[in-house]
Order: structure tokens, then sequence, then C-alpha cells
């Protein structure tokens, strides 16, 4: 058995027309799971009368979504200091991998579109789409994590059970594997494992001043797309005598601190709602997306770019973070007598409504997560109007399910829940939101392709 893996040169890709001409739209639409059943989305009224809009209702799991549920389970499993579980986790680049393996396999069978990663050999006529994903998600778990066993080994056991034997199950089971070898032979040494002297605080006035901050292996961890952590860098944050600095500190420090006259009880609820663990928030709510079509393929194709963007964003988010070190309102309010400003004051009695992340402050990380699914989405549908729910499990948020009816909506939301929360200031989630764009844009535009 002999795997291809693919090694594509970045810049030689033409731009490809919108994914949207070749969708199937249908008003609504039962669950389906053939590879080979075509693109198709549920459409609104306002799209069958000639405006682009669409309602992203889930139809139900399928087994792409489900073995996404397995992998974030099995990502998620805390390292033990006995050593029963030694594998490092880094979420974003782990379901990355599980998602192009599933990907390649659904792509190899379904033949719409360009693989991302390998090509497998195993003749795919009448392959069964899946136990193809089902092998290759198993096996790129097995392979990231072998001692996390009791995540997935059962549901492997059962789904291929479930599966018929026969030439078609033994050809999925092939193609899957191949996939998930060439995954992970993609990924292998991508930089986490780096070696990293100790973080020492910064002193000056606009320094981070976090302790033992967390992620700083992240800008060393080799993209999935981008040439490089830095490809889409923001420009430096405001300089502190700026009256961008001054407007966005007054408005963290009025509408963001533990006591605020102007903050109301719903921007405090928004600002909850988006304090969900980013282990597990962002991939069950993209694993939705993956739901609402009714061809097997499509889902797979959705997922993995949601994927990829979501990882390679967060790469260059934490790039960028690290690179400019900028302090965060929490203690920019309180040192604000130190920072040569006139028009900021200090309040040492200032904290923030909602924990700050330990990491530094620009560009919000949020902001390039949240840019980048909801940039793939216009992307693959080819319209911000896209109407779609999104869940949070935070046990102090009031609201536990918001709907938005375009990703601009989304997107506003994020950026404010970050500066009612006193944890970012706007220009920080607006920089965020624009590398994450930017970094959707780039995938879309040279992978994934329609072949």
């Amino acid at each position: 058995m002999t795997t291809t893996l693919i090694r594509r040169t970045r810049t030689t890709h033409p731009v490809l027309p919108s994914v949207l001409a070749a969708l199937t739209l249908v008003a609504c639409g039962g669950g389906g799971s053939s590879a080979d059943s075509g693109p198709t989305a549920t459409v609104n009224a306002a799209a069958r009368t000639g405006e682009k809009a669409y309602d992203l209702v889930p139809l139900g799991p399928n087994v792409v979504s489900t073995w996404h549920a397995i992998a974030i389970d099995t990502i998620n499993v805390p390292s033990s200091p006995t050593g029963a579980t030694p594998e490092e986790r880094v979420g974003g680049p782990d379901i990355a991998t599980v998602q192009v393996a599933v990907y390649d396999a659904v792509i190899a069978i379904a033949a719409t579109h360009r693989p991302f990663a390998t090509t497998p050999t195993t003749p795919a006529a009448g392959a069964s789409a899946e136990a193809a994903v089902v092998e290759a998600a198993y096996r790129a778990l097995k392979g990231l994590f072998p001692s996390r066993g009791d995540k997935y080994e059962a549901a492997h056991t059962s789904a291929l059970a479930a599966i018929a034997d026969g030439d078609a199950k033994a050809r999925g089971l092939s193609i899957g594997a191949e996939a998930a070898a060439g995954a992970l032979a993609l990924r292998a040494n991508d930089g986490r494992s780096v070696a990293l002297a100790p973080f020492v605080p910064g002193t000056a006035s606009g320094d981070f001043r976090g302790v033992n901050p967390v992620n700083r292996q992240w800008p060393f961890i080799r993209p999935f797309t981008l040439r490089s952590a830095d490809q889409f860098r923001p420009e430096p944050p405001p300089a502190l005598s700026s009256d961008v600095y001054t407007r966005d500190f007054d408005e963290s420090k009025a509408m963001g601190g533990t006591v605020s006259s102007l903050r109301t009880a719903e921007q405090l609820d928004l600002a909850r709602f988006h304090t969900e663990s980013p282990a597990v928030a962002p991939y069950r709510n993209q694993r939705r997306f993956a739901t609402v079509n009714v061809s097997l393929a499509d889902n797979a194709r959705l997922l993995a770019i949601l994927s990829v963007a979501l990882a390679d964003a967060t790469i260059g988010c934490f790039d960028a973070k690290y690179h400019y070190g900028f302090w965060r309102p929490t203690s920019a309010i309180t040192l604000a007598d130190t920072d040569g400003n006139a028009a900021t004051t200090a309040d040492p009695a200032w904290t923030p409504v909602v924990p700050t992340p330990n990491h530094p402050e620009y560009p919000a990380a949020h902001g390039c997560v949240s840019s980048a699914t909801a940039e793939s989405l216009r992307e693959f549908y080819g319209t911000k109007k896209l109407s779609f729910d999104w869940d949070s499990t935070v046990a102090s948020a009031v609201q536990k399910t918001r709907h938005y009816d375009s990703t601009d909506a989304f997107l506003r939301d994020i950026v404010d829940a970050r500066v009612y929360g006193g944890m970012h200031y706007r220009n920080s989630g607006e920089a965020g939101v624009q590398l994450g764009r930017k970094t959707a844009q780039w995938v879309m535009r040279y992978h994934f392709e329609a072949k």
C-alpha cells in the first residue's frame, strides 16, 4: 500500500470561484450519509427569492460529527501527573489533524474536491464512506494519543460492527487508514515541543505582567496552510499616548469592571456567555455546522475547513500576542499613573468582572478564532447572511443559546463580550477579527478546492 502525500506550492494556486456556485439548494432536507449525494444546504425563503441567505439548521448527527465529538473528548483528557496519559495536547492542531484525515478519506471516495494532504491509492469505487470516516478518525487519534484508547476503542468497534462486511467496507477501511497515515506524517514534529526559557514579565509601561502565562508554545507550531506564524501579524497595538488607546482604555474601564454603572445586565450576560473554555466551546459549536448539509462529503469538507482555519488563526494569534507582549486592562487600569498618558486615570482597586486569561492582550484570541469560523462559513456558503445558533454551558450565563442572522452580528457580539468582561480593549478584538478573517480567506483560496 503506497500513500501519496500532497506537498503544495502555496503561492501558485488561482483564486477559485465561490463554492456557492456548486451548491444544490434544497428548501429542506432529511439526513443523508452517502459521500456522493451532491452538495446541499438548507435554504430559507429569502434565498428562494434571489437573496443569498441560509438557515444553517442541523439535520442530526452523522458519522463525521460523531467522530469529531469523540476526538474532542480524547484531546481534552488532562495530562496525568502519574504518566498514565503522557501525550501533550494542543487542541487546535490535533483536531485539525483528525479532520484533515477524515476529509481526505471522504474526498477520495466522493472525488469532488482536491485532497489536503494525502491521495489514498486504494481503489475508491464502491468504497464505504462511513467506514472510511471511522477508520481515518480512529487511526489519527490512535497515532496522536495511543494511551487514551478508552475514549475511542469501544466506539471504533461499535461503529464498524454496524457496517456490513464486504468489499465496500474493506475498501473504506483501507482508504481511511491511508488518509490517517498521511495526516499524521504531515504533522509529525510540528514544533510544539520547543524548549522555552522561563517567562520573565516586563516592567515597562505597556508590558504584559502575567506570571507563567499559557500557550507560549503556539507561535512555534508549524501552521497547516500559512507560510509562517507571522504571515498575518497585525500592526502594533495603539501607542499608549494615542487617542485610540485612550478611548478603548476608558471603555474597558467603564464597561468591564466588577463594578460598573454603565454596563447592563444583558451586556454582562453576553460577557459571561463567551467565557466557556476555548478547548471546548468553539469546537462544539463548529460541529453543529457539520450536521447541516445532506452530503457527508460536504460535512467533512466544511468541518476540515473550520478546523484548519481555527488552528492556523490560533497559531498566528499567539505569535502576535507574544511578539507584542501588550498589557491587559487589569494591569493598565491599575497602573495608569505610570503610562505617560495624562488622559488616563488609574484605579488601583479596579478588577475585571470576569477572569482575565493569562496571556498577552493583543490581539484578542476570541476575535481570531471566532472570525476564522465566521469567515470560513461565509466563504463556504458565499454570503454573510447565515442564520445559526451558538451555545454556551457557562453556569453564570442566563442565556444558553444565542441566535445570529449573520456572521457580522456574531463577530460584533464577540468583540463586545470581551470589552464588557474587562478582558480586552476594543481595538484588540478588532485586530483579532482581521487576523482570523485573513487566515480563513487564505485557507479557502489555496486549499479544499474543487477539482
